[in-house]
């Protein structure tokens, strides 16, 4: 009898010490998270990041492949957008990004024809593995390589590829916009007036990728037209802040877990602290030339 009490109380005593062990790892991991959040990031200017993406897959520089940095991209873009993490220590420790699973699982990834379109192909899988229901709705797609194997892994995953942006829109809880990244310039083209259009008028929330699309990288929203009132909810930048972040208000993360201190410091840029395991890190926004 007295064998098993002390071991019951043994027991016990490692159970309270987990707890305790639990609860200190989670209180400091979500300290961690809010004190890097308002940290100042430098941005960088659309050239440099043209020119910082070539050293990236330089096989001499940074090393990576197209695809691997696309995966990498994809990754951020879907942490960014749901976490249904639910902490049991209060709501000073609870982490909710923009869409937890409790706030619907239909999310619409909208693409454009380039790099920042890929990337949303791979935030769709990610999301769909997570228990979303993502749905893609990319009008002028990617021909090569690269882009048809992504298709072939979403539709192996059932994911749907819509033709009419405006029906899917009625039922999605999510908008990912990743039509246009860093390399935009110049007049919006058919069907994408039309679908920014929606997406500024919609009371869906939007997450777009690396810039709202139809925005300037340097100049920010255009002053009229499709995107002049285009404020997504969410912004995930990539690598690093692009220049036209000056100009959004509301939530920002950064996405760049993977840039080497040497690669960081040639470009100047800042390498936050990024909380536990996360591929991202939400920052503050300001207008004074940092972030």
């Amino acid at each position: 009898m007295f064998r098993l009490t002390f071991r019951s109380r043994s027991l016990l005593t490692q159970r309270n010490n987990l707890n305790s062990f639990i609860l200190a790892s989670a209180r400091h991991y979500y300290s961690s998270a809010e004190t890097t959040s308002s940290m100042a990031l430098k941005a960088i200017s659309s050239k440099d990041a043209a020119a910082l993406d070539k050293d990236l897959i330089d096989i001499n520089i940074g090393g990576f492949s197209l695809d691997q940095l696309m995966e990498l991209a994809g990754l951020s873009v879907s942490q960014a957008g749901p976490d249904d993490t639910k902490s049991r220590f209060g709501s000073e420790w609870a982490v909710y990004r923009i869409h937890p699973l409790s706030a619907g699982k239909s999310i619409l990834v909208v693409c454009g024809p380039g790099n920042n379109g890929g990337d949303g192909l791979v935030a769709a899988r990610h999301l769909a593995h997570y228990g979303y229901k993502p749905s893609v709705y990319y009008p002028k797609q990617g021909k090569n390589e690269l882009y048809e194997r992504l298709k072939t892994q979403l539709k192996n995953l059932s994911v749907p590829f819509v033709p009419d942006f405006t029906e899917t829109l009625k039922s999605a809880d999510l908008i990912v916009d990743a039509i246009f990244g860093f390399s935009f310039s110049g007049s919006l083209r058919e069907p994408f007036p039309s679908i920014i259009s929606q997406m500024e008028a919609t009371s869906v929330p939007v997450l777009s990728v690396d810039a709202p699309s139809s925005w300037d990288i340097e100049k920010g929203p255009p002053s009229e037209g499709p995107g002049s009132k285009f404020m997504p909810q969410a912004l995930i930048s990539l690598t690093a802040p692009k220049p036209c972040v000056k100009w959004y208000h509301g939530r920002h993360f950064v996405g760049g877990r993977f840039l080497t201190k040497s690669i960081a410091e040639k470009y100047d840029l800042d390498c936050p602290e990024y909380p536990g395991i996360d591929q991202i890190i939400e920052v503050d926004v300001n207008a004074d030339g940092k972030l």
